[in-house]
């Protein structure tokens, strides 16, 4: 099995991560669709979170659910490859940048407590009447706050 440096190196040297360099316009619309997907992620699951947190209570919660996190599921078949490609340009800068290794343990931590919601409290959705339970609400609260995190991370990016 090869070395993680070894990955990187394998990575870069892609006539993937040759593309991504070298062509003016392909980095520039692949990271456009990576906007667009997480724009639409975290903008479906943003308006889920504060369906469970009280607002827009016109709207069960898991009316709300069946309309959102479709969207949200969707969006990841944009992000996730555009991610990768976005990754492909420069894989060993990146893995080095403590900014981006941040993202990724964001981008981890939000997708486990998806997964702990939906295989947990919200399979009681059904029976939540005035209010969500305060699990649910401090997880809800907590995936607003992780992914305000990744979105800073992937900004400031740029920067460091």
């Amino acid at each position: 099995m090869p070395s993680w440096p070894a990955v990187l190196a394998m990575i870069d040297t892609s006539a993937v991560a040759a593309a991504m360099r070298g062509s003016t316009w392909l980095y520039p619309v692949v990271e456009v669709v990576h906007i667009v997907g997480l724009s639409v992620l975290v903008g479906s699951v943003a308006m889920f979170d504060l369906r469970v947190l009280g607002f827009g209570r016109a709207v069960g919660v898991q009316a709300a659910g069946s309309m959102l996190l479709p969207w949200s599921a969707i969006s990841l078949l944009a992000i996730v490859p555009a991610g990768l490609l976005l990754f492909s340009a420069h894989p060993k800068e990146l893995a080095l940048n403590q900014v981006f290794q941040l993202k990724l343990l964001l981008i981890a931590l939000a997708g486990m407590n998806a997964l702990s919601f939906h295989l947990g409290v919200y399979r009681t959705a059904a029976t939540w009447h005035a209010s969500a339970p305060p699990l649910a609400q401090v997880q809800a609260a907590a995936s607003l706050g992780l992914w305000i995190g990744v979105i800073s991370c992937g900004r400031f990016l740029a920067y460091t």
